[in-house]
C-alpha cells in the first residue's frame, strides 16, 4: 500500500477512502504529500501540474538491500546482526514496487528519479539494479553496520533527502529482514508531512492525483541496454557520520538476535475414556491454555 501526505488543509484517510481525487485548487499552502507504504512515498508542491508540464518533477526511491528471501541465515558471534560472509542479497521486495511506481510517473510526466539507500558498500550492487532500471541518479548514504532502528534510519535518509526539495518521495512498506514496517512513517513525520495508508496506484489526470488500493501488479526488468547506461549515472556517496544524525540516541534498546528455542513435552494419559477426556480438557484449559 502507498502513503500519502498532505499537510494542508486536512489528512485523508486512505483506509476509509479506496479511490479518492485530490484537487491541488484546495491546497493554498505547503507541501501536497504521500508516503506509500509498501510501494511509496509521495510528496507533491500545490502546483504539481505546472510542474507536470514543465518536466522538472523530482521523485526519491528510498530502497534497501536485504539478504535473499531463502538464504540460510547464521547468528553472528555477537547476537547482533547475522553473518553475511556467505550470503547474497538484493533489493527489497516492496521497494522493486516503489521504483515501479516512480519510473512509470517519470515515463508520463517526465522529471528525475533519485535513488537514497543506506548500506555498506555491497548497497551499490542494488543502487546499480535501479539505475539500470531508469532511476536517474543515486545517493548512498554509507553506513557499514545495519540499523536495527526505523527512527535512525528515517533520521538518516531525512537527513540526505531534505537539500534535494524532492516532489514526490516514495518508500516501501516494510523491509524483508527486519520488517518493522515504520522507516516511511517516521519520515513523514520528521519531514513534517501528514499521511495515509492503504494505496496502491497513484495516477495524474487533469492536475488531479487519482489514488487506487489495486494495481501496480507488475514490475520490470533491467535491460542489457539499462545496465551499460548505469555505469554513467551518477552516484554520490555520504557518509552517515556526516549528516549530524546521533546514532546512539535511537528509540530501540537493541539486545540480541537468536533463534526462539523450540520445545516439545509429550505426556501420556491413561485410564478409562471418560476420565481421559476429562483430564485433558483441563490440560487444555489450564497448562495449554488453548480452551
Amino acid at each position: 500500500p502507498l502513503v500519502g501526505h498532505c499537510p494542508n488543509p486536512r489528512i485523508y484517510w486512505l483506509q476509509q477512502h479506496p479511490t479518492r481525487e485530490w484537487d491541488y485548487k484546495k491546497l493554498r499552502s505547503g507541501f501536497y504529500d504521500y508516503i506509500f507504504d509498501n510501494v511509496l512515498s509521495l510528496r507533491c508542491k500545490p502546483n504539481f501540474k505546472n510542474h507536470l508540464t514543465e518536466n522538472i518533477v523530482k521523485i526519491i526511491l528510498c530502497m534497501k538491500q536485504v539478504p535473499l528471501k531463502d538464504a540460510q541465515l547464521k547468528i553472528a558471534d555477537d547476537q547482533l546482526w547475522v553473518e553475511e560472509s556467505n550470503l547474497n542479497f538484493e533489493i527489497n521486495e516492496s521497494d522493486h514496487y516503489g521504483l515501479e511506481a516512480a519510473l512509470r510517473l517519470k515515463e508520463a510526466h517526465g522529471g528525475e528519479v533519485i535513488v537514497v539507500s543506506i548500506g555498506p558498500a555491497r548497497a551499490k550492487q542494488a543502487i546499480q539494479q535501479a539505475l539500470a532500471k531508469g532511476a536517474d541518479r543515486a545517493i548512498h548514504v554509507t553506513h557499514e553496520k545495519p540499523i536495527m532502528d526505523p527512527f535512525i534510519a528515517a533520521k538518516l535518509l531525512a537527513a540526505a533527502i531534505k537539500p534535494e526539495n524532492p516532489d514526490l518521495i516514495l518508500t516501501g512498506l516494510q523491509s524483508d529482514d527486519t520488517g518493522f514496517g515504520q522507516t516511511g512513517v517516521v519520515l513523514a513525520e520528521l519531514l513534517g508531512l501528514p499521511h495515509a495508508t492503504l494505496v496502491m496506484e497513484i495516477q495524474v489526470q487533469d492536475g488531479k492525483l487519482k489514488i487506487n488500493q489495486s494495481g501496480l501488479a507488475a514490475i520490470r526488468y533491467a535491460t542489457i541496454k539499462g545496465i551499460m547506461a548505469a555505469k554513467k549515472k551518477p552516484q554520490q556517496d555520504v557518509s552517515a557520520a556526516s549528516l549530524g544524525v546521533d546514532l546512539a540516541q535511537g528509540q530501540i534498546n537493541f539486545q540480541k538476535l537468536y533463534v526462539p528455542v523450540k520445545t516439545k513435552k509429550t505426556q501420556m494419559l491413561t485410564g478409562d475414556a471418560k476420565a481421559v477426556a476429562k483430564e485433558l480438557a483441563e490440560k487444555l484449559k489450564n497448562e495449554a491454555k488453548v480452551i
